[in-house]
């Protein structure tokens, strides 16, 4: 999950899609957004071209590994500094994932993201 957490600070849509099974399902605030493919074509990689920084603190994961399988929990804080006039989003999120063992890689299967309350808006 770490892998992840440094693909989307360093906006890198091609690096965070090496992490996903072709399959994968995403989740976002009540929404279905698809595979992973499609969340970055139409969700995730818009928001990146909109963005100067993005940055996670407040970092801890949790992951338990049962077979083939693993089940992850991340709790963080995120900062968005915007790109056309800087300013700044903080807010608290959480996110659960599923990952599979898939020719020796784990690749994640599923996550689940929850944005939380909003820190700060400039």
């Amino acid at each position: 999950m770490r892998s992840y957490k440094e693909a989307i600070e360093a906006l890198n849509g091609t690096k965070a899609s090496a992490l996903f099974a072709n399959n994968s399902q995403i989740y976002e605030s009540g929404g279905v957004e698809g595979t992973f493919t499609h969340y970055l074509e139409h969700h995730l990689g818009p928001e990146f071209k909109a963005f100067k920084s993005f940055t996670y603190s407040d970092y801890k994961s949790e992951v338990m590994v049962d077979g083939l399988y693993a089940f992850a929990t991340e709790t963080y804080t995120y900062t968005i500094i915007l790109a056309k006039d800087g300013s700044t989003i903080k807010r608290k999120g959480v996110a659960t994932s599923t990952l599979k063992k898939i020719d020796g890689s784990w690749r994640i299967l599923f996550i689940i993201v929850l944005p939380g309350t909003q820190n700060k808006f400039q």
